[in-house]
């Protein structure tokens, strides 16, 4: 089965390591011929999974508190927008030409309401 180093693991699969690791610790007598997977170089890596999930929460937290600052600030200067093109109608009228510079469509240029047709047709009876 091919692995793909680069996706994060099951979290089901990680509880499984950790208890694994666990395990290996109660163990009197483990001494592995490779030391790659001596106790020791397993607790380092370990100690330094846990500190690169400490600082993936706080990079979430300080995006998502970083997010929510921009977007309050998109929402005021939208608020602020409004409130300009109304002052802007207010002081030159519905039909100006600054009405049209700020993206607002002038009066004059509005199509006029038209009757709706009703469908109901003759009843003959």
């Amino acid at each position: 089965m091919a692995r793909n180093e680069e996706k994060r693991l099951k979290p089901a699969l990680i509880e499984a390591d950790e208890s694994s690791y666990a395990a290996l610790q109660a163990m009197a007598g483990y001494s592995p011929a490779n030391q790659v997977y001596a106790l020791g170089a397993i607790t380092g890596v370990y100690e330094s999974l846990r500190g690169a999930w400490t600082a993936e929460a706080q990079a979430e937290a300080a995006y998502a508190a970083a997010r929510d600052n921009a977007v309050a600030r998109e929402w005021e200067f939208h608020n602020l927008i409004l409130g300009a093109k109304d002052q802007v109608t207010a002081q030159f009228g519905r039909d100006s030409n600054e009405v049209q510079a700020i993206g607002l469509k002038k009066a004059s240029e509005r199509k006029a309401p038209q009757r709706r047709k009703t469908g109901g047709g003759t009843s003959s009876s």
